[in-house]
C-alpha cells in the first residue's frame, strides 16, 4: 500500500496576491478521462491532466491491466484504448493511492470484466467507507468482498451485472459514477436518481465517448451493450484547486488575481455562491465551453466577508471546498453556520472535526455538531495545526497564515501532492508567506 512522507509547513503573512494564476487540472475529470479512454475503442488524447498523485495512480492502475499510455509532454495523456472486454488481468494488488474517486469508480468499472481485482489504498483510504457502492454493485450482481464495508476491496471476476433502477440516500457522484460504470456491462437499463443533484461529469463523459445516455439534475439513465469511442478531452483547470486562492485573495487586503480557464460546472460551484453571499468580490469572464464542460476566468480581489448560514442545499455542491469556506467563515464578522454536511465526517481525515480543532488552536471560536459547525469570526493569532495527513485541510491553514497574527505550522502536509501539486511553489508565486519547515 501507499505510504507517504511526512512534510511540515510555516505559514505566515506575506503580503496582497497579485497575478494570473493557472490552477491545475481538475481532478474528477481526470480520474473519468482516463477510466472512459483505456476502455474505448481507439486511441484517446487528455490534454490539462493532473499530474497528482491520486490521477497518477489510476493511470498505472490501467497500465497494470493492460492499456498502452504515452506522455508526450506534461499534462498530456495518450490512451490506447482495448475496449470494454480487453482488459487483462493484473498480476497484483492494484494501488489507489488516496483516491476515493479511483476506488470507488474502479469498483463499478471492474465489477463485470472476467478476471478477479484487488483494489488497495493508503492508510487514510483504508478508513474511508465503500458499502455505499458496494450496496448497489451488490444488487446488480457484481461479488466485492471488503473490510465490514471498508478498503481492501476483493472483486470477483465473471460474475454477470442486470441494470437495476437505484434510488441513493445520499448525494455522491461517486456512488452514482460507480453505478453507471457497472451498468455499461450489464444487461439491460441502468438508471440512478439521487436526494439531490451532483456533479455530472461522468454523465458527460460518457456522452463525449458516444454512450448513448439520458441525464438530468439528479437522474441519469443508459442501457448496456455500446461501446465507447475514443476522442479528444480537455480537461479543466480544477475548482477545488481554485478554491484555495478564491478564498485567500478575498481575505488577504490588496490581493487582485485572475484564476485562468477554471472548470464551472454548476455542480461543482457551490463555494462560489456562499462567498459572494459572504460579501466577496469575484467577477466571471470569458465564460464559454471546451469538451462540454462550462469554464470562465474568475477575478477575485479582496473584500470584507460577513457570517452567513450556508444555504444546505448548496452543500453537495461545495462538500470538497469546505475547509477552505471554514477558514474564511473565521474571518468573517459575525458567525457562520454550516448544517447537512455530515459527510465531511467521511473525506480524508473527518473535515468538521479537523478544521475545527484547527481553527481553535488559532484562536477561533467553534461550535461542533454532528452534520456541521458554528463558526465565530474574530481574529487570528498563530499556533500549530495537525492536518491529519489532509490534503485539503493542510492547504485551507495555509491561507490561515496569511492573515494571523503569527505564524502557523501545519504538520503533515505531503499528501496535498495528491490532488495539487506545487501548490506550495504556486501560492508563493502568488504571494503566499509559506515554507518548509
Amino acid at each position: 500500500m501507499s505510504v507517504a512522507l511526512r512534510e511540515d509547513w510555516v505559514a505566515s503573512p506575506g503580503g496582497p496576491l497579485h497575478g494570473d494564476i493557472h490552477a491545475p487540472g481538475d481532478k474528477s475529470v481526470s480520474h473519468r478521462a482516463i477510466m472512459l479512454a483505456a476502455v474505448a475503442d481507439g486511441t484517446s488524447r487528455i490534454e490539462g491532466f493532473l499530474e497528482g498523485e491520486d490521477t497518477l495512480a489510476t493511470a498505472a492502475i490501467f497500465e497494470r491491466l493492460g492499456v498502452r499510455i504515452e506522455t508526450p509532454e506534461s499534462r498530456t495523456r495518450v490512451v490506447h484504448g482495448v475496449g470494454l472486454d480487453g482488459l487483462q488481468a493484473a498480476q497484483h494488488q492494484l494501488d489507489c493511492g488516496n483516491a476515493g474517486t479511483g476506488m470507488r469508480l474502479l469498483a463499478g468499472l471492474l465489477a463485470g470484466q472476467p478476471f478477479d481485482s484487488v483494489l488497495v489504498g493508503d492508510a487514510s483510504l483504508t478508513r474511508r467507507p465503500m458499502r455505499r457502492v458496494l450496496d448497489p454493485l451488490v444488487r446488480m450482481g457484481a461479488s466485492i468482498a471488503s473490510h465490514d464495508g471498508f478498503p481492501p476491496l476483493r472483486i470477483a471476476g465473471g460474475q454477470a451485472l442486470r441494470g437495476i433502477a437505484y434510488s441513493s440516500e445520499i448525494a455522491s457522484a461517486q456512488v452514482k459514477s460507480a453505478v453507471l460504470l457497472a451498468g455499461l456491462q450489464a444487461q439491460g437499463e441502468t438508471e440512478v436518481r439521487e436526494p439531490h443533484p451532483t456533479r455530472d461529469y461522468t454523465e458527460r463523459m460518457l456522452r463525449a465517448f458516444g454512450w448513448p445516455i439520458d441525464f438530468s439534475p439528479g437522474v441519469a439513465k443508459l442501457s448496456g451493450g455500446h461501446r465507447l469511442r475514443a476522442t479528444q478531452v480537455s480537461v479543466p483547470a480544477d475548482f477545488s484547486a481554485a478554491a484555495f486562492f478564491l478564498v485567500a485573495a478575498t481575505l488577504v487586503p490588496g490581493s487582485d488575481i485572475v484564476l485562468r480557464r477554471v472548470g464551472m460546472n454548476p455542480r461543482r460551484t457551490g463555494l462560489l455562491r456562499v462567498l459572494r453571499a459572504m460579501g466577496a468580490h469575484i467577477d466571471i469572464e470569458g465564460l464559454g465551453e471546451e469538451g462540454g464542460e462550462a469554464v470562465a476566468d474568475l477575478h477575485v480581489r479582496h473584500a470584507p466577508l460577513r457570517g452567513i448560514d450556508v444555504p444546505v442545499d448548496a452543500v453537495p455542491d461545495m462538500i470538497d471546498e469546505f475547509p477552505a469556506l471554514f477558514i474564511a467563515a473565521a474571518c468573517a464578522s459575525g458567525t457562520t453556520t454550516v448544517r447537512g454536511a455530515a459527510e465531511l465526517r467521511v473525506k480524508e481525515s473527518d473535515r468538521i472535526a479537523t478544521m475545527s480543532a484547527g481553527l481553535r488552536a488559532l484562536g477561533v471560536v467553534v461550535d461542533e455538531t454532528p452534520d456541521g459547525a458554528t463558526i465565530h469570526g474574530g481574529p487570528l493569532r498563530g499556533g500549530s495545526i495537525a492536518s491529519q495527513g489532509d490534503h485539503r485541510v493542510a492547504m485551507a491553514f495555509a491561507i490561515a497564515g496569511q492573515v494571523c497574527e503569527d505564524v502557523v505550522r501545519i504538520g503533515d502536509v505531503a499528501n496535498v501532492a495528491t490532488s495539487f501539486p506545487g501548490f506550495d511553489r504556486l501560492a508563493r508565486a502568488a504571494g503566499f508567506g509559506l515554507r518548509d519547515a
